[in-house]
């Protein structure tokens, strides 16, 4: 009696712990001697004591953080890589039994494959299409870990970083590229303007008056301003005499010098021959 009492208090035990629970994030890899069986949970199961044993596997999204690289670009440029990399267990048989530890699986192929894309691309791809570096370290490292149930969910590049010298000569190249921006944009004001100022010279010939109204203005937005500046105002006709006087005396002077070319040549051939 004493015998049957303790074999039926053994097989109360054994049944009792044979119970199993998951949380909903777990899953459970049940092995019945040593062959895979299924994949239990989340919530409670049963499992046969002393003949299956369970590796339970966390289905959660899991951050890596890569440490940085060093790598060299197509340009021949030595930087500092580093990235995050995020991935999650879609087959739990396949994680633990396709590869012998799936956490340094992930984040080896990653750090590979991160250096390798990095090199195929130059310095301003890197800085400025990281998105697309992104994607391809994304796909390669997907397609490696497919095999082992694990899918990568996303891949960001956080820093780069590049040499000092790289960067005096970036910092001179973007300064180079605002300073020819600049002026660009001068030379297109100042073309702009001519055209304008053009503009308003034919209407000041067209009606005179408009220039005197004009140093009026200006009269007025020197006296607010400058007080202190004292101004004495000429008539434009003055300017217009002025002008015109200056062009009859330049023709006057071309007349006179023709004629006294005309009148020494005649001297010249009325000299008789002393021979």
């Amino acid at each position: 009696m004493e015998i049957l009492g303790a074999l039926v208090t053994i097989a109360i035990v054994a049944g009792v712990t044979g119970f199993k629970i998951d949380r909903e994030y777990e899953r459970g890899v049940i092995f019945r001697l040593g062959r895979f069986s299924s994949i239990k949970g989340p919530g409670i199961y049963w499992t046969i004591p002393l003949i299956d044993q369970k590796a339970q596997v966390d289905i959660r999204t899991k951050t890596v953080d890569i440490a940085p690289q060093e790598a060299v670009t197509a340009d021949s440029v030595t930087i500092k890589v580093n990235a995050v990399l995020y991935y999650r267990i879609l087959d739990p048989s396949k994680a633990i039994n396709k590869v012998e530890n799936y956490q340094m699986a992930v984040y080896q192929g990653a750090m590979t494959t991160l250096r390798n894309v990095v090199g195929q691309n130059i310095l301003d791809d890197v800085l400025q299409n990281r998105d697309k570096i992104n994607h391809k370290v994304q796909e390669i490292v997907d397609e490696i870990t497919e095999p082992w149930g694990v899918v990568i969910e996303r891949v960001e590049i956080k820093d780069v970083e590049i040499p000092t010298s790289m960067q005096r000569a970036m910092a001179k190249e973007a300064e180079a590229v605002r300073e020819k921006r600049a002026r660009l944009i001068k030379a297109a004001a100042e073309q702009e303007a001519s055209i304008k100022l053009a503009q308003a010279s034919q209407k000041i010939v067209d009606n005179p008056a408009a220039l005197e109204l004009r140093r009026l203005q200006m009269l007025t937005e020197i006296g607010s301003e400058n007080n202190t500046t004292t101004l004495i105002m000429m008539p434009s006709d003055i300017i217009t005499l002025a002008k015109q006087w200056t062009e009859v005396m330049q023709q006057s002077n071309s007349s006179n010098s023709s004629t006294r070319i005309t009148k020494t040549v005649p001297e010249e051939q009325s000299q008789p021959n002393l021979e």
